[in-house]
């Protein structure tokens, strides 16, 4: 079920299909200083991920990282009552029925600031992306900003992602590319979160990719300094 990479960060991968395209997906459980859990775009829940989660600790904040992902909060929300919904501004127009009770701004909730730095990804309005940044472990949090899929059984998977110049490394697929509004925003916001320190990122679709991250993001994204 949970495997961890540190000991108060802990990754769930799930298989996760869209479009005939095997992406697989996973969520992400960092443990807060006071013990409380903070959870990064949760993923289906069912009774073994709950048991799983509890035995970690109470689940505090439950975090919906972009306009995206927010397929399965709902539940958490209803399971976890007592556990602060966190999203982008834009989910309360785009799911009205969602309860949020925090909105994401480039300055942390105060109850896990301690331990997170967060930026809003400009120039991508239809994404409205947050990274994070977990201090103590060096470790950046993305969601659909970049995918790291090294292999995949999936022909129509490998054949897309060779076609996106996205297969085997960290970058953006051609979709993310094409929701790129603003390609200066996106600049600016990239060179805050690559003035970050960080080695680790954890991706929600692909591989974790443990060293030199921070290069391999700048990389990724050189085409926008074209």
């Amino acid at each position: 079920m949970l495997r961890s990479l540190t000991g108060d960060l802990h990754v769930l991968e799930v298989p996760f299909r869209v479009a005939g395209l095997e992406l697989g997906g996973r969520m992400t459980v960092i443990r807060l200083p006071e013990g409380g859990l903070w959870i990064h775009s949760p993923v289906r829940l069912d009774e073994a991920t709950r048991a799983a989660v509890e035995a970690l600790g109470p689940v505090r904040y439950l975090v919906a990282p972009n306009l995206m992902h927010h397929l399965f909060l709902s539940a958490w929300a209803k399971a976890f009552p007592e556990a602060r919904v966190v999203a982008p501004a834009g989910l309360r127009r785009k799911q009205p029925g969602l309860r949020i009770d925090v909105e994401l701004t480039d300055t942390p909730e105060a109850g896990f600031a301690a331990v997170f730095a967060q930026h809003e990804l400009r120039g991508m309005p239809r994404v409205g992306e947050f990274v994070f940044l977990h201090r103590p472990s060096r470790t950046l949090l993305v969601t659909d900003l970049a995918f790291h899929i090294r292999e995949s059984p999936s022909w129509l998977t490998r054949t897309y992602l060779r076609w996106c110049g996205t297969y085997g490394k960290l970058a953006p697929t051609a979709l993310i590319r094409s929701l790129v509004k603003d390609r200066s925003a996106l600049r600016a916001s990239l060179d805050t979160v690559l003035g970050w320190d960080f080695e680790r990122v954890v991706v929600c679709h692909g591989e974790v990719l443990e060293r030199g991250g921070r290069e391999a993001l700048r990389a990724g994204f050189e085409w926008l300094r074209g």
